[in-house]
């Protein structure tokens, strides 16, 4: 007698994240839901490349130096690697809170306000953080249901909170956040280089081109290089602009939403908490930094609801982890050692005790008292 082992079909966390992502491999491969200018800019890139190595750097290894094409394939497998490691990977989101959690964050809001009369606006629900002496205000997020860590913000895109956030970009096709900021920093770095480096040959080989058989003999013959000077002509403008305002920005451990809001600058004149007033160690931090394990458990499996009742209760489906909107002071940079990141407000949760009478009770009375030990059983 043959046993027939039907095997049920895993659910993977991804499946039931919230926000506008999407996944591939299986959850390993996260990005956001507008891919088609990230499309366009593998096409740019390959595109350009492709008609280089075509057309160019055969006659330039000949005349000039076998070097030529060398360095043009490692600044172009540099670009694509930081390219794609931006493109897939977590950004730095933060889970959303659980409805225990959520239910006990408008329970201490409320019991931190006050009750609010009717027809006036409730007060802002923020609380304030000290960084390097400085106060710096944490907002809740009504969407994710937490109170955001410092220089965290909701990406209206991709419908998250993500740590660190500095702007959604479509041509990576992903948020720029904690996770994956030094990996878009170098690709932009990396491909302002690879832009001028085909840029200044393609002149080179017209240059030298037309001496043997003119200008416009030289353009007929290769009609790929004249789209490649126009290509890397309008693209290099934007992209070396690009590379030196995020220099800018690393040199000063500032974020771009920190410099449109105007955070540190403007009539406040209120110092940046995360600068460490040094070029090299801000540096440093942002580029070489340890980075942070994703707090996003993509691959793990939700458990079914009819989990037999012996067995360890594991997370519904739909659910993750415990937020992380609440983080310590030692995550947050520039916050002093030994303190916490958000005050501890403790709240004693009342017990319900059934007081135990000295007399003995029948026994058909004991019996008729329920248990107190189990949970009633939810519909």
């Amino acid at each position: 007698m043959s046993v027939m082992i039907a095997r049920k079909k895993v659910t993977r966390k991804w499946e039931k994240l919230p926000g506008r992502n999407t996944f591939c491999c299986d959850g390993r491969i996260m990005m956001a839901r507008q891919k088609g200018i990230f499309y366009l800019t593998l096409f740019l890139i390959v595109g350009t490349c492709a008609l280089f190595f075509a057309f160019e750097c055969r006659y330039l290894a000949v005349h000039l130096s076998p070097a030529i094409p060398v360095f043009a394939v490692i600044l172009f497998l540099f670009a694509m690697a930081t390219l794609l490691r931006t493109s897939f990977s977590d950004p730095g989101v933060i889970p959303r809170a659980l409805p225990d959690e959520a239910a006990f964050i408008e329970m201490e809001i409320e019991a931190t306000n006050g009750a609010v009369p009717p027809g006036q606006r409730p007060p802002p629900r923020i609380k304030n953080f000290q960084i390097n002496n400085q106060i710096v205000k944490l907002k809740y997020c009504y969407t994710c249901k937490i109170f955001r860590p410092p220089r965290a913000s909701h990406c209206s895109i991709c419908d998250n909170c993500v740590e660190r956030f500095d702007h959604h970009c479509p041509w990576v096709g992903n948020c720029v956040g904690k996770r994956n900021y030094r990996y878009f920093y170098l690709f932009i770095l990396s491909l302002s280089l690879l832009t001028i480096y085909i840029f200044s040959f393609n002149i080179v080989y017209v240059a030298l081109k037309s001496l043997q058989n003119g200008f416009l003999n030289t353009l007929k013959e290769t009609p790929g290089t004249a789209l490649e000077v126009l290509i890397c002509f309008f693209t290099l403008w934007s992209v070396v602009g690009l590379t030196g305002f995020h220099t800018f920005l690393v040199a000063l451990n500032q974020t771009t939403n920190e410099d449109i809001k105007g955070s540190w600058t403007g009539k406040n004149r209120v110092q940046n908490p995360y600068s460490h007033g040094n070029l090299v160690k801000n540096c440093c931090e942002v580029l070489c930094g340890p980075l942070p394990p994703s707090v996003l458990d993509r691959r793990g499996i939700v458990q079914p609801d009819n989990a037999p009742q012996g067995s360890p209760a594991g997370p519904e489906p739909g659910m993750q982890e415990r937020s992380t909107g609440e983080v310590n002071a030692q995550e947050a940079s520039g916050a002093s050692e030994g303190s916490s990141a958000f005050p501890v407000e403790n709240l004693s949760v009342p017990t319900c005790k059934v007081p135990l009478e000295k007399a003995q009770l029948p026994a058909a009375a004991e019996l008729s008292v329920p248990s107190l030990d189990h949970e009633q059983p939810t519909h």
